[in-house]
């Protein structure tokens, strides 16, 4: 379902200049029975739609004003429905150009609006393109309804799949009761030994789907005698891009151990005492978590041993494999391992280029892939905002910024929750962010600003990634202002209410990965608020849509159509 909504954030003033922001939402249940939705639009499941700006109705403005700032609060009275007329084409979606967006074709300036009992009338936007409006009959197109839950578990059991009775019992104690997809379609594979491609959307149970059936197998290697753990030597090494990630794997090592399946994990990255690291890595573990840093470091000073490895995994192997200096990791570690070593390679998004790089080495690696990929949760509001402002402004990076801050801090005093990320592009302006909310709040008795990025100590970012992760406010608001350090594979799942992206991302993935820091799992519910200014507002359009469909934002390999 697509609606459009007025709601406070329509329009702003800033220095007694107005800047119209918009509002768009995309939403993959049932109609939205908020008060502040105003028009509202039905189509088949497989068609185009596009979403313009259409004229305000008449409205009631009250003013009010805090900090520098002053916002106009309005209330609309509701117009007649509006249906959206399908479009046949599918127009591809343009390339990304970081935040430069020049070449991105501009949209159409016609659009074909269907207003029931009414007759043909042509109104102007804003940005001053031109709305036809046709009388046709309304769209007696059935509406898909989409569950929660419904695409989220497979349909066989935990027993049907393959999971040992020891495991159904760990998972009984950790609340699991049935696997997701990604978890029932993995399980053989991987317990088998093979090579795999594991990839699914965020928050669909990657991590289990990998652990789970390596650590059975471990387990019944050491009770046939296969393997065991021995000093240095871990029988199970996970290579995952920052040590938040690392850290959060930990965790889910450690929930299992506890719960009836003893296994030895620890975490090797940088930031914390070696001595101590090196000192647990003696005693025997069967599985390491690192980041490659600190891997190779380890493997270079003969810390560390592979002649024991029974399997290596890479998690979030698209973020590892763009960076430049990962090749010569992979190499260490492939050279180090024993030649019947598995390797299972974890992803939310699986580009072409990294396909290819993956079976050049791996010629034997298995795709398996979950039914939620290049999707988004069902559970997932997005909400578009254009903050290009209006015609009569100057379009500059300052006075964008300036339009997104005022966006954002409407969006903390009208729409307060408990948990809120915001994503930015560059430290600077997290930086900016953050000092702009502290100043809305200066006691912090209703906003409290947690920043996480990369020109922290990792002290530091470990404990607000703790604090915002673990604590619930009796009051007000958390935010975790950060880079995208933080939409690299973390599970929030339950936690995060709100996803705001200030800035819109540089590459099509990263989208994925950002917005799916919230509506987590089978029931997650959650919003995703995109900032947009000029030629990104067509930009983010197309990608929602494309979402929405389980259209890849990218090129992908033959192997995902074949898995369908």
């Amino acid at each position: 379902m697509l609606v459009k909504a007025y709601s406070p954030l329509l329009k702003l003033d800033w220095n007694s200049n107005s800047n119209s922001i918009s509002i768009y939402r995309l939403s993959h249940g049932r109609r939205l029975d908020s008060s502040s939705i105003h028009a509202s639009s039905s189509s088949s499941n497989n068609a185009n739609i596009d979403l313009d700006k259409t004229q305000s109705p008449p409205v009631l403005r009250s003013r009010s004003s805090f900090g520098r700032l002053k916002v106009e609060r309005v209330r609309t009275s509701r117009p007649k429905e509006l249906v959206v007329q399908e479009r046949t084409e599918n127009p591809p979606l343009p390339s990304f150009d970081g935040d430069d967006n020049d070449g991105v074709e501009s949209p159409p300036p016609l659009r074909k609006w269907t207003r029931k009992g009414s007759g043909t009338r042509v109104g102007s936007s804003s940005k001053g393109w031109n709305l036809k409006y046709d009388s046709l009959e309304p769209d007696s197109t059935p509406r898909t309804k989409f569950s929660s839950g419904s695409d989220f578990f497979s349909r066989k059991s935990f027993r049907d799949v393959g999971y040992s009775d020891f495991m159904i019992e760990c998972l009984r104690k950790l609340n699991f009761q049935r696997p997701s997809h990604i978890q029932a379609i993995a399980f053989a594979p991987v317990k088998e030994g093979k090579s795999c491609i594991l990839a699914d959307q965020s928050g669909s149970g990657k991590t289990l789907a990998y652990l789970a059936p390596v650590i059975q197998r471990l387990r019944q290697e050491e009770v046939d005698g296969v393997s065991i753990s021995s000093s240095q030597s871990p029988r199970l090494i996970v290579l995952v891009p920052t040590a938040e990630l690392a850290s959060q794997v930990l965790v889910n090592c450690r929930s299992m151990s506890k719960s009836g399946v003893p296994f030895k994990s620890m975490v090797v990255t940088g930031g914390f005492r070696q001595k101590t690291q090196l000192e647990s890595l003696q005693q025997g573990v069967d599985v390491l978590i690192a980041t490659p840093g600190r891997f190779m470091y380890m493997i270079k000073e003969s810390f560390l041993k592979l002649t024991n490895l029974r399997c290596a995994v890479l998690d979030e192997v698209d973020i590892l494999f763009n960076d430049k200096d990962f090749e010569p990791v992979l190499q260490n570690l492939i050279s180090s391992s024993p030649v019947t070593t598995q390797y299972l390679f974890v992803t939310a998004t699986l580009p072409v280029a990294i396909y290819n790089k993956l079976v050049e080495v791996f010629p034997d690696c298995e795709v398996t892939m979950g039914p939620g990929m290049h999707r988004i949760s069902t559970g997932l509001e997005e909400v578009l905002v254009d903050c290009s402002g209006g015609d009569e402004t100057e379009k500059t990076p300052e006075s964008a910024f300036l339009n997104k801050k005022s966006a954002l801090l409407q969006l903390v005093e009208e729409s307060p929750v408990p948990k809120t990320i915001i994503f930015c592009n560059k430290i600077e302006t997290c930086r900016k962010v953050e000092n702009a909310l502290k100043r809305f709040d200066r006691k912090e008795n209703q906003v409290k600003v947690l920043p996480f990025h990369a020109a922290m100590a990792q002290e530091s970012r470990l404990a607000n990634l703790e604090e915002f992760s673990n604590s619930r406010p009796d009051s007000g608001s958390q935010f975790l202002v950060c880079s995208d350090r933080a939409s690299r594979g973390m599970d929030f799942a339950g936690v995060v209410d709100h996803v705001v992206l200030f800035d819109f991302p540089r590459d099509p993935s990263e989208y994925v990965r950002r917005v799916g820091r919230t509506a987590r799992g089978a029931a997650g519910k959650g919003r995703a608020f995109i900032f947009v200014v000029g030629k990104q507002v067509f930009l983010a359009r197309r990608i929602m849509e494309r979402n929405r469909k389980g259209h890849p934002l990218h090129d992908v390999p033959s192997a995902y159509e074949l898995s369908r």
